[in-house]
């Protein structure tokens, strides 16, 4: 039932539901409030979209839903295939393990720190010699020696390697110089612990095993 005041109301009731805007013009007026400064403002830009891209990205490979069937087992092959991808060009840039531990064991040899290649220690090793440091240039001839052992993979020392192990681990590879490995070691150790002063012969004798082994074919097992 309508009362008076009810009547009296509806045209005015009537009149603002005819005043309001159809869907389009609806559409037109909400698209010219958002296109103000203040709302461009608010959205997210580039950054604010990629940011969120990748972290919804990381949150699957994170959390991934395996109970999906397919949809699971195509997610982990994915991420065993970039894994596999990433561990080849971590090979590519920075060579195999065992390149690596040839590097860091590059630093320590035999008592000394350096990253002098063999080529360089047989030089210092020379320079020595002419100055008439026998002892010296033993010392770097035999750690020359090494080095070279080093470069060719043919060793792989342990920190605190000795010059016997050095010279039993090269034995392996060149057996014919075995005994002459072994004369070099205790030469170096004889200089280096013993206080032994050195000389041109004891020097010679190990430059010449070096020179050998630089130059010798690596022996192959039968």
């Amino acid at each position: 039932m309508i009362t008076g005041f009810d009547t009296l109301a509806l045209p005015g009731v009537l009149a603002r539901l005819a005043a309001l805007p159809d869907a389009e013009e609806a559409r037109r007026l909400a698209e010219q409030e958002l296109s103000k400064p203040e709302y461009l403002a608010a959205q997210p830009n580039a950054f604010d979209r990629a940011s969120l891209a990748v972290l919804e990205f990381l949150d699957k490979l994170l959390n991934p839903d395996l109970g999906n069937g397919a949809g699971g087992l195509v997610l982990l092959i994915t991420i065993a295939a970039v894994v596999i991808a990433l561990l080849v060009i971590g090979v590519i840039a920075w060579g195999r393990p065992r390149a690596s531990r040839r590097m860091q064991s590059h630093g320590a040899l035999l008592g000394q720190h350096d990253q002098l290649s063999a080529a360089q220690l047989r030089g210092a090793a020379d320079d020595l010699a002419r100055a008439g440091d026998w002892g010296g240039a033993v010392t770097q001839r035999y750690r020359a020696l090494a080095r070279s052992l080093i470069e060719r993979e043919l060793l792989d020392p342990a920190p605190g390697a000795t010059a016997q192990s050095i010279a039993a681990a090269a034995s392996r590879s060149f057996p014919d110089e075995q005994a002459a490995l072994l004369n070099a070691a205790q030469l170096f150790d004889d200089v280096r612990y013993l206080g032994a002063p050195g000389d041109e012969p004891t020097y010679q004798a190990v430059r010449a095993v070096d020179e050998r082994i630089s130059l010798a074919r690596i022996a192959v097992p039968a």
